[in-house]
C-alpha cells in the first residue's frame, strides 16, 4: 500500500506530508499511519523535531465527511472521537517537539490537530476555523478543549458556535497560530524554527515539555513546581548541563551530545 504521508529527513527534522488525493482529510487509515510514524520517531536518535504539513494548498480540511456520515449509533460516534482523541493526546504529550507547517486550508479535524502540535506557523493565506455546527456537530478529536486553553473560553465559544473561517490575523493575534508568514515560506520557516530546535540538548527539551504539560495538569501551583523541580534535577545531572555551563564560562558555543 502506498503510503499517505511523504517523510523528508533533513539535519534531525522530519518532516511529514500528507498527501491523500483529492484532498487531504482526516480518514482512519491517515490517523493510523500517522501513529505508526509517530511510534517510529519517537525514539530514533537521528530525529529530534518533527514538522507536519500538507500538500498543495491544503494542511488538512478536516474530518472524512464519508466516514462520519457512516456512524449508526452513539457507541460508534463515542468510538470514532475518542480514536481521534488519543492520537492527538499523543503528540501533545510527544516527548520531541512538533511543528505544524499550516500552508493552506485547516478546518475541523485539521485544526484540532494543529492545535495537539507544540507550535504552529501558518500561512498569510491559510483557511482556519471549527465549522462543525455547520454539519450538525461539534468538534470530537479535541477541538473544544484546546481551542478553550489557546484563545480563552469566550472566543472559543464564539468561533466554534458560529463556524465561521478564522483569518491568519485574528489566529495570531488571539495566540492561536504562533507565526503568520508568506504563503510560500510556511515550510521552509517551520524547518528552520525545527532545525534551531533540535540543535537543544534533548534531555532539556524532552523535560520542558513534560514540565509544562504536566505541570498545567496539576490542579495546584505547589504540585506543578514540584514537578518542574524533579524535572529541573534530572537536567542537572546531564552532560550536556556541564557543557552548557562550561560553554557559557568559555564563551563558546556548546556541543551537546543529547546525555
Amino acid at each position: 500500500m502506498e503510503s499517505i504521508w511523504r517523510v523528508e529527513i533533513d539535519a534531525k527534522v522530519a518532516t511529514f506530508i500528507l498527501d491523500q488525493k483529492p484532498i487531504n482529510v482526516l480518514s482512519k487509515p491517515v490517523l493510523l499511519e500517522l501513529e505508526s510514524f509517530l511510534e517510529k520517531f519517537r525514539l530514533d536518535p537521528n530525529v529530534k523535531c518533527l514538522v507536519l504539513t500538507g500538500s498543495g494548498m491544503t494542511f488538512v480540511a478536516g474530518a472524512d465527511i464519508k466516514e462520519i456520515a457512516t456512524i449508526q449509533n452513539e457507541e460508534q460516534a463515542l468510538q470514532a472521537s475518542q480514536v481521534g482523541q488519543a492520537l492527538f493526546m499523543k503528540i501533545e504529550n510527544f516527548e520531541k517537539p512538533i511543528l505544524a507547517a499550516i500552508n493552506g486550508v485547516c478546518l475541523g479535524g485539521g485544526l484540532e490537530l494543529a492545535m495537539a502540535c507544540h507550535m504552529r506557523i501558518c500561512s498569510d493565506r491559510a483557511k482556519l476555523g471549527q465549522p462543525e455546527i455547520n454539519l450538525g456537530i461539534m468538534p470530537g478529536f479535541g477541538g473544544t478543549q484546546r481551542l478553550s486553553r489557546l484563545v480563552g473560553k469566550s472566543k472559543a465559544i464564539e468561533w466554534i458556535l458560529r463556524g465561521d473561517f478564522i483569518t491568519p490575523s485574528e489566529a495570531l493575534t488571539r495566540g492561536l497560530v504562533d507565526e503568520v508568514v508568506p504563503d510560500s515560506e510556511v515550510l521552509k520557516q517551520s524547518q528552520g524554527w525545527a532545525k534551531k530546535l533540535a540543535l537543544k540538548p534533548r534531555i532539556a527539551v524532552r523535560a520542558i515539555l513534560k514540565a509544562i504539560q504536566e505541570g498545567m495538569a496539576k490542579p495546584t501551583m505547589e504540585e506543578a513546581m514540584r514537578v518542574e523541580a524533579k524535572l529541573f534535577a534530572e537536567c542537572c545531572h546531564s552532560k550536556d548541563m556541564k557543557e552548557g555551563i562550561q560553554a557559557f564560562i568559555e564563551k563558546r558555543q556548546p556541543k551537546f551530545i543529547d546525555e
